[in-house]
């Protein structure tokens, strides 16, 4: 009998445990290994995946299938629409191919559960493997609750002090591709299984394949690691890892980065003061978000994870949100942030916090509307850190007192574009303004022909009325 080992957010050979387990499942049974990825373009849409993210996918998929035939194993395609069609291809294939085992990479969203929990009721014999996060799931809980298995942290700071305790304590190696299986085999080539054709240039940005997502990290960890406290909020310095896209897609795993860290600062987990500290705070951070969303599964469902939210009354002006989204607000660092995002598919972290709290804070649109934009456009789409970075710049996520930050997005600009240059390239109409002006968000001057809008809401007013709608948040 045969193995298969189906790769969903895993896209790669090294440091997959599915993929090893799979190996040695076929050489153990003397079986053939098979190779399958599961297309479904129908039930992406309903999750807001855009077109760009499954342009991505699949330059990563084809990078994959020529990697895996020089093991000596055909990576297949099948579609479906659908999450509830899956069984009826997947039983299909496995008797096409005399398959007896599968192994695959567990997955965090509510929908992809159902459809695993589904199919092992329905008896497919699957292996699930936990490789998404560094500690899976469940495995970092409160202190109060250990015995009674575990309550998840709802504040990000305990949690990442007691997932430092856990991670020191284990060993968090990535293990190495498998050595091949078989003869080298030839790989076609798989076509998009969407609807359009139009290319789209921000792909050009991003090189597909673990090697490429390998050099990029290599890349950072000599350049800029030991400055990312430093330079991280600076969007017009290269000093962040740029490795997200790679993360959503599994091109590279949460363990490859963690051990590119130790092994340059082995005291990280200890040393408040490692260079490295910051930037291994942002993978735990990813952490968190992932872990929530397995805790609470109705943040896969667009719930506050904060019930006082429903209070909120958005305004939800359409016109606002067509000029939030094409960049035309008035504010020059939100709107070259949402240019940079129309342009590459991916945008500056400090700046994703800016324009979400001017979306949410400044106009009241609710968050969800953002999150929604934001997943059709990003390259990294990751519904775990998508939702929970939307629901902490509204105020409706795990934060303590979230409910009066709201980013002052001239003084965010001045403090992290000092010299405009982030601004100036992304809005080249207007980049012959003095600095001052592309600060200050005063619009046009009478003689000005960029074209430029004026602000579509003054910043002391939309805060004074931010904060009384969104007084229903506070505690008693």
């Amino acid at each position: 009998m045969n193995t298969l080992v189906w790769f969903r957010q895993d896209l790669r050979t090294i440091d997959n445990q599915a993929l090893t387990l799979a190996c040695e499942d076929a050489k153990a049974r003397g079986g053939k290994l098979y190779a399958l990825f599961i297309a479904s373009p129908c039930q992406w849409q309903l999750h807001d995946m855009g077109v760009r993210q499954q342009r991505f996918l699949l330059a990563n998929l084809n990078v994959l299938g020529k990697e895996l035939g020089l093991l000596g194993i055909q990576l297949s395609l099948l579609k479906v629409d659908f999450f509830n069609q899956t069984a009826a291809a997947l039983k299909a294939f496995c008797k096409e191919n005399s398959i007896s085992s599968i192994f695959a990479g567990a997955q965090i969203e509510i929908d992809e559960r159902r459809r695993d929990q589904a199919l092992l009721d329905k008896g497919f014999p699957l292996h699930l493997t936990d490789e998404h996060c560094i500690l899976p799931p469940g495995s970092v809980v409160t202190q109060a609750q250990r015995d009674q298995g575990g309550a998840m942290y709802r504040v990000f700071t305990p949690f990442a002090r007691r997932w430092r305790e856990i991670a020191a304590s284990r060993p968090l190696w990535p293990i190495p591709a498998p050595t091949s299986v078989a003869e080298p085999l030839e790989f076609a080539p798989f076509d998009f299984w969407g609807a359009t054709t139009q290319d789209d240039p921000a792909l050009d940005k991003w090189p597909a394949g673990q090697d490429a997502a390998l050099e990029k990290l290599s890349r950072f960890r000599e350049l800029a690691m030991a400055r990312y406290g430093e330079k991280r909020d600076f969007p017009a310095i290269d000093g962040t890892s740029s490795l997200s896209p790679f993360l959503a897609l599994g091109v590279i795993s949460p363990r490859q980065c963690l051990a590119a860290i130790l092994e340059d600062f082995p005291d990280v987990f200890v040393n408040e003061s490692s260079p490295a500290r910051t930037w291994l705070n942002e993978l735990v951070w990813r952490e968190f978000y992932r872990h929530l969303l397995v805790a609470f599964p109705s943040l896969s469902m667009a719930r506050n994870f904060n019930p006082l939210g429903d209070g909120i009354r958005w305004r939800n002006d359409e016109k606002e949100f067509e000029a939030w989204k094409s960049g035309r607000t008035g504010y020059p660092l939100v709107d070259a942030a949402m240019r940079q995002l129309h342009q590459t598919g991916w945008m500056h972290n400090r700046l994703r916090m800016v324009v979400a709290s001017f979306l949410t804070k400044h106009l009241l649109i609710d968050w969800r509307w953002g999150e929604r934009y934001f997943r059709d456009q990003l390259i990294d789409g990751c519904l775990a850190a998508n939702n929970g970075g939307w629901q902490w710049a509204a105020g409706t996520g795990c934060d303590a007192q979230p409910y009066f930050r709201i980013f002052n997005p001239m003084s965010q600009s001045e403090k992290f574009d000092p010299d405009a240059r982030f601004i100036r390239k992304y809005l080249p109409e207007i980049a012959q303004w003095p600095t001052k002006s592309l600060h200050q968000a005063s619009g046009p001057g009478l003689f000005d022909n960029s074209g430029y809008p004026s602000p579509i809401v003054e910043h002391s007013s939309a805060r004074s009325r931010a904060l009384d709608v969104m007084a229903v948040m506070k505690k008693g």
